[in-house]
């Protein structure tokens, strides 16, 4: 597997937020999308260490901490990620796989927790969306609409009213950062009243510069 990064810090969103996690970030996205904060590890030429689940298994273990993020880029590009998976679900770990949604969630047998992108217009990749995962999504999930603006902030409503998404999963919005106001978005929420959407920051990028690695 193709790792870029690995890391413990706290989860900077997401239902874990605030909580310790060990970090696996791998090589590697489909999509291109305009706001992207990872784009270094994206790109053919990134340099990546080879590891085979059993070392990344050994890694997380020898860390002591149970909540394991698998990022990327997209982690479900990677040829043996559901082999990782049910290596560190069996060592007693929560497993969170943080996806763009433009790929299958089918399929799973010993699933992990998904936190899953919609892009919404101003990523540029909304045509990209695999729509069916939405009847896929489990109580423990999460939809994340990353919104740049108003027309994406209306676009996302759309979407969580079409597939009734507050009573499948999580749904959380986050801005863009630097791009629009989430007192802005906070408003939005007031003016139609969207009872269980929750607004969400990237802490990480609150505790430190905004650009840093490995945090």
């Amino acid at each position: 597997m193709q790792v870029v990064e690995h890391f413990v810090s706290i989860n900077g969103e997401g239902m874990c937020a605030g909580e310790l996690a060990v970090f696996i970030r791998f090589r590697g996205c489909n999509l291109h999308c305009s706001y992207c904060d990872t784009q270094w590890a994206n790109h053919v030429d990134t340099p990546f260490t080879e590891m085979s689940v059993e070392e990344i298994g050994a890694l997380v273990q020898e860390t002591g901490i149970h909540n394991v993020t698998l990022t990327g880029g997209e982690p479900l590009l990677q040829e043996s990620i559901r082999e990782l998976v049910n290596i560190l679900l069996c060592q007693g770990n929560r497993v969170e796989i943080e996806t763009n949604g433009s790929i299958s969630l089918a399929g799973w047998q010993n699933r992990p927790v998904f936190t899953m992108d919609y892009k919404l217009p101003s990523s540029g990749m909304e045509q990209a969306m695999c729509r069916d995962n939405f009847f896929l999504l489990e109580e423990q999930d999460t939809v994340k609409f990353v919104s740049g603006s108003r027309q994406d902030l209306e676009r996302a409503k759309e979407i969580i009213e079409q597939y009734d998404l507050c009573r499948r999963c999580h749904v959380l919005v986050s801005p863009v950062f630097g791009r629009i106001d989430p007192a802005d978005m906070v408003e939005w929420l007031k003016d139609n009243r969207l009872n269980h959407v929750r607004l969400q920051l990237q802490l990480h990028k609150c505790i430190w510069e905004p650009n840093r690695r490995g945090v």
